[in-house]
């Protein structure tokens, strides 16, 4: 099946999910972080299909999400790992895990609590906040064009401010 490209897009959501969109590619860096390393762990704990997860594999290995490495007990064989990329989703997956707690958990009962090794307290929630910590929503946030802004990206802050927060978005500047 045909999947759109996003690549064109002046968009960090977009370009995002060109790299991360693929529901497998999330499952597989789920699967790092719970310190699976060998493509027959992804494969049984994840139901994929070998040729699928090759495909997959390889991919995030381009994109330098993950990275192959020598398998000491295994001559021969590779293992997979996050990279600093890859580790930098982690965020994201506990966002997911958050939300769907908060959403999708049957009768309300996450399978999973999240909680601080050393302190064993919760982790907080993913949340946006202002820089003195104030929790932010959507409502909350101005978009400013930054330096990769074209064209397009000024009449899209311009319309996003006007609809949300009944603003304008600030004018390039001439100078």
């Amino acid at each position: 099946m045909y999947r759109k490209r996003f690549d064109g897009l002046n968009c960090s959501i977009a370009r995002a999910l060109d790299e991360v969109g693929e529901w497998w590619t999330l499952l597989i860096v789920r699967e790092c972080t719970q310190g699976r390393t060998r493509f027959d762990e992804f494969q049984s704990e994840l139901g994929i299909a070998r040729n699928v997860l090759t495909v997959r594999l390889e991919r995030l290995i381009q994109l330098g999400i993950l990275e192959r490495f020598p398998l000491a007990e295994r001559a021969n064989t590779f293992g997979y790992r996050l990279t600093d990329k890859g580790e930098a989703l982690y965020p994201v997956l506990v966002a997911l895990i958050q939300w769907g707690d908060k959403w999708l958990s049957p009768n309300g009962q996450p399978p999973i609590k999240l909680v601080e090794d050393s302190s064993g307290q919760p982790v907080e929630k993913v949340c946006v906040r202002s820089t003195d910590g104030k929790a932010l929503t959507f409502r909350d946030v101005r978009y400013t064009p930054g330096p990769g802004a074209t064209a397009t990206t000024y009449d899209v802050i311009k319309d996003r401010n006007e609809r949300v927060l009944g603003c304008e978005a600030d004018e390039p500047s001439t100078g």
